[in-house]
């Protein structure tokens, strides 16, 4: 082989690394970004049951006009996207989802809380 054709093997190489590298970087950002969609979809789907607890009447099993007494479904407070805990108050809750993904500082995990009026969802902290 002559010395130009090494040269564009070797330049070849050099590319297709490259190329890898940017890859993976590349798909680590969207498989954090998804995840954290996904956290904060559950915990949407967590405040909407919330809600509908509060406002079903005592007789009914809701918390008639309370949260408490509310805890997050059994079959939900561990899904594929992450753990999800509550802390209740009368009138308002505090849902934390903690995801399975590394977040933007690459070392600790995807977390949000999100806090839960009787009308609407007052705050959505992300964190990572």
């Amino acid at each position: 082989m002559g010395q130009q054709q090494l040269l564009l093997i070797v330049l070849g190489v050099i590319i297709v690394g490259i190329a890898v590298v940017v890859g993976i970087s590349v798909f680590t950002a969207s498989s954090s970004s998804a995840n954290r969609d996904a956290v904060i979809s559950d915990m949407t789907n967590l405040a909407s049951l919330a809600q509908q607890y509060y406002r079903k009447p005592g007789a009914l099993g809701g918390g008639d006009r309370t949260f408490t007494g509310w805890t997050v479904p059994s079959s939900l407070d561990t899904t594929g996207n992450g753990l999800y805990a509550v802390t209740t108050a009368a009138q308002s809750i505090t849902l934390v989802g903690t995801g399975n993904e590394n977040g933007n500082n690459g070392t600790s995990v995807v977390k949000v809380t999100m806090v839960v009026g009787p009308d609407a969802i007052s705050s959505t902290t992300i964190n990572n």
